[in-house]
């Protein structure tokens, strides 16, 4: 009997024992999985708040679009003018204040970070491919861009210090867009997106003089959205509350800049294609109204709407030709029908006062003899 009890105790503690070494073995095992993970994610390089699953959302952000669904593309160069108020809150704040960096900062953090991949800038051509990636280590060389190695650099993941005073924040004072535009046929609707971004620095020589402008590298817009998204902006002095965001900035088309290239088959850039100022600017004005009225363009004109422009179209030739009469308003010819009728009716009213009553026309007027009295 005892020798009984002594087989179950042994057997309950055996069992009690088992369950916690595998306790103990979840246990190490969740933790060297944590471990790998976060291993794992600082290899990647993912900032706090960008995941692996938001990188991959950003990257298939086109809402499923194929290319059976584009029926029209348009590429579109602009350079965006800091300078312009519409455009400050890329620039501004000059230093991080309270969490907030401007563009250029968050752009040079993450190729510092090796978070970011930069492609060369070649004068006419745009290639996102691996051939053309630069080295930020050369990069930063070539612009006199002050770094140090951090700490576990490598060959394979280089990654550099630089303090926020050698950052040339203040030097950027443009950037160069490119736009493609695309018109989706499930929706009827002239859809723009972002495809790169390029800084330009805007530098003096030692003597002074007019800037220079130095393009610096291509980022690939879908790359850098992820982190866009999570720094909010203000973009109105009146409100000082961060109600948008870098992506919303650009994706909602709230910023301003000037049209100096567009994709053609020679590769060539407005200035090239129109020497002139005044002309550039005529065309530059006509791509913009173009893009600006193409879901219009998509539909047939109603008859009133044919009429309405018709008519605007006769106002303007007559205000060219200075002819003033064609501008009158169209309520003239009612105007002085009511006159008429106005004077028509005074006339009636004063003849009515002067006819004279039957008693005094009798004595008046010569006496006429009655046609029923005549035999």
């Amino acid at each position: 009997m005892k020798l009984f009890r002594y087989t179950i105790t042994a057997c309950i503690a055996a069992a009690i024992a088992f369950s916690i070494a595998a306790q103990d073995n979840n246990t190490s095992s969740a933790g060297s999985v944590s471990r790998r993970t976060d291993r794992a994610g600082r290899q990647s390089d993912q900032p706090a708040g960008i995941s692996q699953r938001m990188q991959g959302f950003y990257d298939t952000a086109d809402d499923g679009l194929s290319e059976g669904d584009v029926q029209y593309l348009r590429v579109i160069y602009r350079q965006i003018d800091l300078e312009n108020d519409t455009n400050a809150c890329l620039y501004f704040p000059e230093e991080p204040i309270e969490g907030q960096e401007n563009l250029f900062r968050i752009i040079m953090r993450l190729l510092a970070d090796n978070q970011l991949k930069a492609y060369e800038y070649l004068d006419g051509r745009e290639v996102f491919t691996e051939q053309y990636q630069i080295k930020v280590r050369d990069m930063l060389d070539r612009f006199h861009v002050i770094y140090t190695e951090a700490r576990g650099s490598s060959e394979k993941n280089p990654r550099f210090v630089i303090e926020e005073a050698d950052v040339p924040s203040n030097e950027v004072l443009s950037y160069y867009v490119i736009e493609e535009w695309r018109y989706d046929t499930r929706y009827n609707r002239l859809k723009m997106n972002i495809q790169a971004l390029c800084p330009v620095l805007h530098r003096a020589g030692d003597f002074g003089g007019e800037a220079i402008r130095y393009p610096m590298f291509w980022v690939k817009y879908s790359d850098l959205r992820p982190y866009l998204t999570t720094q909010g902006i203000f973009v109105d002095d009146s409100n000082n509350l961060p109600t948008y965001t870098y992506d919303d900035f650009f994706n909602l088309n709230m910023y301003t800049g000037d049209i100096y290239k567009t994709r053609n088959l020679r590769n060539r850039s407005m200035a090239q294609m129109y020497p002139d100022p005044d002309d550039r600017q005529r065309a530059c004005d006509s791509i913009q109204a173009s893009l600006d009225s193409f879901e219009q363009r998509l539909w047939t004109p109603t008859r009133e709407e044919l009429q309405a422009r018709a008519e605007a179209a006769a106002q303007a030739e007559a205000l060219a030709e200075g002819d003033s009469t064609a501008l009158q308003p169209q309520k003239q010819p009612a105007r002085s029908t009511r006159s008429s009728s106005r004077r028509n009716n005074s006339r009636r009213e004063n003849t009515q006062q002067q006819r004279p009553s039957s008693g005094s026309s009798s004595s008046s007027a010569a006496p006429t003899r009655s046609v029923r009295r005549r035999r």
